[in-house]
């Protein structure tokens, strides 16, 4: 049997609008808001490269150029910086300039995620290769990614991340209909459904913001039309690939139980930044004292 291609490139679609996050997103990247002292994107970009994806291709539109500045050099603050003696900021400063090769290509018409896959077609070729949504932070204590990255290079084919989510949460999410393997955390996929009513879903695991995908996905979403919402969904795409393999199948899950903040909801955004404080070192002490503080008079006065 020929061995299959090694992954090592990472798509990023990082070309919406942030609505939910107006007006602080009318000129600032909804993917730029600051997780702590972080920008979301840089949690991305070093989950891909910690998964040794490091030619990464962000999918980018208008108003999204401090996506570039934030991953370039910045020799103005870099000299600033080394005058001053500054050498801890000066490191942080560069960290994100060396992280990984980066790429940058332009949705031009917002025509939904499926479409902006679409885009990588020409940087990807035809290799396998990851997808990460921005929205999504997963936790680097729980390697996703490269669970995923295994499976596909065991199975072939396209790996989706699901989590099992409470029934009435289900319509926000594409869901999966799945069947069991000999791997409790692998699953086969047989149908994919975009946010379905409840009543209708077909399980409660939810499709979250991590892919590894056969390059056969880029002739499926070329002949997909526009569905919910009039925008070319890539679920959709994936529901084709899951029922005809000989499209480019199989679709297996990998069913993720660990860590994942969502910074595309603005509660949870603050939940992540309090939880990811609470556990740094130089902040997590200080930080979980007052908060213990807070809490308790909140409760205390309410």
């Amino acid at each position: 049997m020929a061995s299959r291609p090694t992954i090592s490139k990472a798509v990023i679609p990082a070309a919406g609008l942030g609505t939910r996050f107006l007006p602080a997103t009318k000129a600032t990247p909804k993917e730029m808001l600051p997780v702590v002292d972080k920008p979301a994107i840089q949690y991305v970009v070093e989950e891909a490269v910690s998964a040794g994806l490091d030619d990464v291709l962000m999918i980018t539109g208008r108003n999204k150029r401090p996506l570039e500045d934030h991953f370039d050099r910045n020799y103005e603050l870099e000299s600033a910086l080394q005058k001053k003696g500054d050498a801890s900021r000066l490191a942080k400063v560069q960290e994100s300039s060396d992280l990984a090769t980066m790429h940058y290509v332009r949705q031009g018409d917002p025509k939904g995620l499926g479409h902006a896959v679409l885009c990588a077609a020409p940087h990807v070729g035809h290799e396998p290769f990851a997808v990460l949504l921005g929205d999504d932070l997963i936790d680097p204590r729980d390697p996703l990614l490269q669970r995923m990255i295994e499976v596909q290079e065991q199975h072939g084919g396209s790996v989706i991340a699901l989590m099992e989510v409470a029934p009435e949460q289900i319509h926000l999410y594409g869901c999966a209909a799945v069947e069991a393997t000999a791997e409790g955390d692998v699953v086969r996929i047989s149908g994919l459904v975009e946010k379905p009513d409840p009543a209708d879903a077909p399980s409660h695991y939810a499709v979250i913001g991590r892919y590894v995908l056969a390059p056969q996905i880029f002739d499926v979403l070329r002949e997909t039309e526009p569905g919910r919402g009039g925008e070319i969904q890539l679920t959709d795409a994936l529901q084709q690939l899951a029922t005809d393999e000989k499209l480019g199948g199989p679709v297996h899950g990998v069913v993720f139980r660990g860590r994942r903040y969502d910074t595309g909801d603005r509660g949870d955004y603050l939940r992540a930044i309090v939880r990811l404080a609470c556990e740094r070192e130089d902040l997590g002490p200080e930080f979980r004292t007052w908060l213990r503080g807070y809490v308790g008079q909140e409760l205390t006065e309410g």
